[in-house]
Order: structure tokens, then sequence, then C-alpha cells
């Protein structure tokens, strides 16, 4: 199990940087605010909830707490490989903040913790529509050629699920 540890955003960053907890999903990359992250745990066994909708995995125990699971690849309608395990997935659960109850974000896997320039972020593909998408980080592959460059998706996970049906 890993804690991220929340650093003070007063410290080691300006105005121009931020910080994101880089996952996969499928074949994809996404990133969403470091700060909106409470840990990283291993996948464990989820209890399914009947009746509940489809992105709603089910719910946990995480250390004597009730954790919803919520199935991010499903809510964002990503295709499933035939060659994913659930027993290699992560769950990030999020900061108490930003939902009613305790809630965690099932993923593939989680790649990175990242500082990210905003001039390394295309913010010209979002819109209304799909206004829980923040911005498209661009990240270089290697530290010498920046022409080979890799795309993020930046996720505003507090707007996507205030969009969404919890239990």
């Amino acid at each position: 199990m890993n804690t991220i540890e929340k650093a003070n955003p007063d410290k080691n960053s300006t105005d121009d940087e931020i910080q994101v907890v880089e996952f996969i999903l499928g074949d994809n990359k996404f990133a969403i605010n470091l700060f909106d992250v409470r840990e990283i745990v291993e996948s464990m066994r989820i209890t399914p909830l009947p009746h509940t909708p489809s992105h709603i995995r089910g719910i946990i125990d995480l250390r004597g707490e009730i954790t919803t699971v919520i199935d991010l690849k499903t809510l964002l309608n990503i295709q499933k490989s035939s060659t994913e395990s659930q027993t290699d997935s992560r769950l990030i659960v999020l900061d108490s903040s930003l939902t009613a109850i305790k809630t965690g974000i099932l993923v593939d896997d989680v790649s990175s913790v990242m500082t990210v320039s905003m001039k390394d972020i295309d913010q010209s593909h979002t819109d209304d529509e799909d206004a829980h998408i923040l911005g498209i980080i661009k990240k270089s592959l290697d530290n010498t050629n920046d022409s080979r460059r890799e795309l993020v998706i930046w996720l505003d996970i507090k707007a996507l699920l205030d969009n969404v049906t919890t239990i």
C-alpha cells in the first residue's frame, strides 16, 4: 500500500506548475490533481451491491471504513482489454472533501506523481460538454528531445463524479 503525503501547496511550487497523479486506463494515460488523492492502495476484493449503476463496482472495507469503488473505465466508456486482470489494478482513494461518501476510483495502474508546467498543458480541447477534462498534458518522453511527447488527459475528478449517480 502506498500513501501519498500531501505537500504544502506553498512549498516548492509556483503558480505555473501543478502536481498530478498519472494513471493508466486501458491504452490511455490520465491524471488527476495530487491534492484530490488521499492514498493509493492495491485492489482488493470488492463486494458488489445490487441495483446500482454499472459504474459502481461495489464497496470495500478499507481499514474499517466502508469505501465505495467507482470503475472509472466504465464511467468514461473505455474499452476493457481482454488481457487485463483486476488483480493488477489499483484503487485511488479520493480526498474526503470531494465526495459525500468515502470513494475510490479503480484504475489499471498508477504510473507516477509528477509536476507539470502549465505551458505543457493544452486547454484548447475543453468545452462545456467535456467539463470534466481540464486539459491535455504534453509529457516529454525524454529530456533531450522535445519532439517525442506522450499525451495525458488531465481530469477534473470532482466535476466528473458530481455528474454521476452514486449509492
